[in-house]
Parts: C-alpha cells; sequence; structure tokens
C-alpha cells in the first residue's frame, strides 16, 4: 500500500495515538454541533434519552434490548448523515438546485425509513413487555 501524500489533506498525515485522539474530540465536536443547530437532531435525542432507559428495565432477552437501543442508534445516526449532507449541499450553494433538493430529499427519506425500523423494532419487541407491565 502507498504512502499518503500530505497534499491530499492535511489530517491525513496523522497516525497513531494522536490520530485516534484527534477523531474522538472530532466526534464529540460533530455531535455538538449537531445538538447545537439541528432541532431535529435534539428531537431525537430527547426520544433516544427517553427509549433507551425504558429498553433497559423492560422485561425483554438481551438481545431485544440490545435491537432496542440499536433502532434508536440508528436514527441518531441516519440524522447525522443526512445533516452532514444537507450541511454540503447548502456549502456549495443556497440556490434551488433539482440535484440539491433530490440529495436533500434522499437524505431525509432515509430518515423515515430509519424511524420505520425504530416504529416497527419497539412495537414488536417493547408492545408486549409493555401489555404484560398493564
Amino acid at each position: 500500500m502507498q504512502p499518503i501524500e500530505s497534499s491530499e489533506s492535511p489530517h491525513k498525515g496523522t497516525r497513531g495515538l494522536r490520530r485516534l485522539l484527534n477523531a474522538f474530540f472530532y466526534s464529540l465536536s460533530g455531535l455538538h454541533v449537531a445538538f447545537r443547530h439541528e432541532s431535529a437532531f435534539r428531537q431525537e435525542i430527547a426520544l433516544a434519552a427517553v427509549l433507551i432507559p425504558v429498553a433497559c428495565v423492560l422485561q425483554v432477552t438481551a438481545l431485544e434490548r440490545v435491537v432496542m437501543v440499536a433502532a434508536v442508534l440508528l436514527v441518531l445516526i441516519v440524522e447525522l448523515l443526512n445533516s452532514s449532507v444537507e450541511a454540503a449541499i447548502d456549502r456549495i450553494s443556497f440556490d434551488t438546485h433539482r440535484l440539491s433538493k433530490r440529495a436533500k430529499d434522499l437524505g431525509s427519506a432515509a430518515v423515515l425509513l430509519a424511524l420505520v425500523v425504530l416504529a416497527v423494532v419497539w412495537i414488536t419487541l417493547a408492545g408486549p413487555a409493555l401489555l404484560r407491565l398493564l
């Protein structure tokens, strides 16, 4: 494998523990930016703050609990990716363009599908457990 040329990106030269630390802090920065600037992300964080503790106390198997939490995290992941697509499109231009609209609509559709997955998982796995509580 050939070494990465420094002209490709100034951030690609960092290796080892420094790269891992940089990546960690860039990730925290991304979460902070998303929380600060993306209302949909804040709403989904609020949903996660309710659903994840509920998943931890419901009488379900460990695998079911993992799937329920994973479905919540999937929504957050897809929302972050959608927000990054929207930011990149807006960085290019605020002008209305059919390809920009397509990119944003596709990202939004991905979030919708992640929310459908969340609903199906929670109705299927948490539904019976919640009914047993009542």
